[in-house]
């Protein structure tokens, strides 16, 4: 009962106060935040279980968060992303500072728009709608095997399906790429995302290269990935952004792919910590190593199965273990399915359902170019959702219940 008073107030004066949204600059740590804010460090960050302290390193630079300020300007509440479905929650109950992960309010839309090619398709696709994300994905689906500066002319045609998540009214996250057709030289060239969450072209053949490694020999996978959980004795949302591969102390870690290393160094939660920047849009993340191998530095080019450090237990970790993490174009997503899929072949029942998926597909492509959808973009609502309660708008309850 008492936390459903502390709720509802939450709500109904979240809605009185006026939010605003920044960018979570580069660089900027959770606890600096914290002190930047003057927000009390014991209450939001030490005291916390080793789960949410370590979950505070998962904010990724440039995501929108939302602030609510008292009469005095301090912070009231403050939403922070860590993926597209949890969020940390930092809120004031008589003049006491709480943290909390809750799920994310999103509708997810499916969108399509034509564009004629006037330059080329990156920037038709962000002239036209602004979004360096959704020209980012269409590029990229098609640059492994299409030459657009030598084939592509002015008039050709270009068509997008995609799915669009909205958070408070506004795109969140990354789009995710349906299907895509580009027009060369008379040829119609198709991108889809199969049912198994890989691409394909039109012939059925996979058109992204970019496969994992084990990071770890002879490890045993103690945890798996997860974006949100409800923990039923906790009675908290939790999240696991990797796969956890235990192993002794000292055994050596293997770089997944080529790359070149963008982060080498030790934070509170991850330890000794080392990022990988791969091609495509990929990033692996090694967490709690003992050591890093000797010669690998920020800058460094690393190959796949390269040792570039040593299992270990440094930061906020039980026992020694490599916390391993694998992010597309700043999302993180379950390396272990990746594997899977990346490496397993299509049997025929799958071939079957793939056709039928790119034949309806095509049909609305078709029906687009016939139309000549345009990108429509969305205005924002009168009213958007903070939380929610049995899957009502708790503002929308709120209203109708007034």
């Amino acid at each position: 009962m008492i936390r459903f008073f502390i709720f509802l107030f939450l709500v109904t004066s979240l809605f009185g106060a006026r939010v605003e949204t920044f960018r979570w600059s580069n660089g900027e740590t959770y606890l600096s935040f914290l002190e930047k804010n003057n927000l009390p460090l014991k209450t939001l960050y030490y005291n916390l279980d080793e789960d949410e302290r370590q979950l505070s390193e998962e904010i990724l630079t440039g995501v929108n968060f939302q602030i609510t300020r008292d009469k005095d300007e301090t912070i009231a509440q403050a939403f922070i992303p860590l993926n597209d479905e949890l969020q940390i929650h930092i809120y004031k109950f008589n003049n006491e500072y709480f943290f909390e992960t809750i799920p994310i309010i999103s509708e997810t839309k499916t969108e399509a728009f034509i564009i004629k090619i006037e330059n080329s398709p990156y920037l038709d696709i962000l002239r036209e709608t602004g979004s360096k994300k959704l020209a980012k994905i269409f590029v990229s689906g098609f640059q492994n095997s299409l030459n657009f500066k030598r084939d592509l002319k002015k008039g050709d045609t270009l068509a997008m399906i995609y799915e669009q998540k909205y958070r408070l009214g506004k795109p969140f996250s990354m789009p995710t790429l349906k299907a895509s057709m580009i027009e060369m030289n008379g040829k119609r060239n198709y991108i889809y995302l199969n049912n198994d969450e890989r691409y394909y072209n039109q012939e059925g053949s996979q058109v992204q290269g970019f496969l994992l490694a084990k990071p770890v020999n002879n490890a045993r996978i103690s945890s798996t990935f997860t974006k949100r959980r409800f923990h039923p004795i906790l009675k908290k949302y939790r999240a696991h952004l990797g796969v956890d591969f235990a192993a002794g102390r000292g055994s050596p870690i293997q770089a997944a792919g080529d790359g070149r290393v963008i982060f080498l160094g030790t934070t509170r939660g991850y330890g000794n910590l080392t990022k990988v920047q791969h091609s495509d849009g990929y990033i692996t993340l090694y967490a709690h190593q003992n050591s890093f191998r000797k010669g690998i530095k920020k800058g460094s080019l690393v190959k796949k199965g390269q040792v570039i450090g040593y299992i270990g237990s440094t930061g906020l970790s039980t026992g020694p273990h490599l916390h391993f993490g694998l992010y597309k174009d700043g999302e993180a997503i379950d390396p272990l399915r990746v594997v899977q899929v990346a490496t397993k072949k299509i049997s025929a029942k799958e071939k079957n359902a793939f056709l039928k998926l790119k034949s309806n597909y095509d049909e609305s492509i078709n029906l687009h170019i016939t139309n000549e959808t345009k990108y429509i973009r969305i205005s924002m609502p009168d009213n958007v959702c903070y939380f929610f309660n049995g899957g009502d708008c708790v503002q929308n309850k709120l209203n109708s219940n007034s």
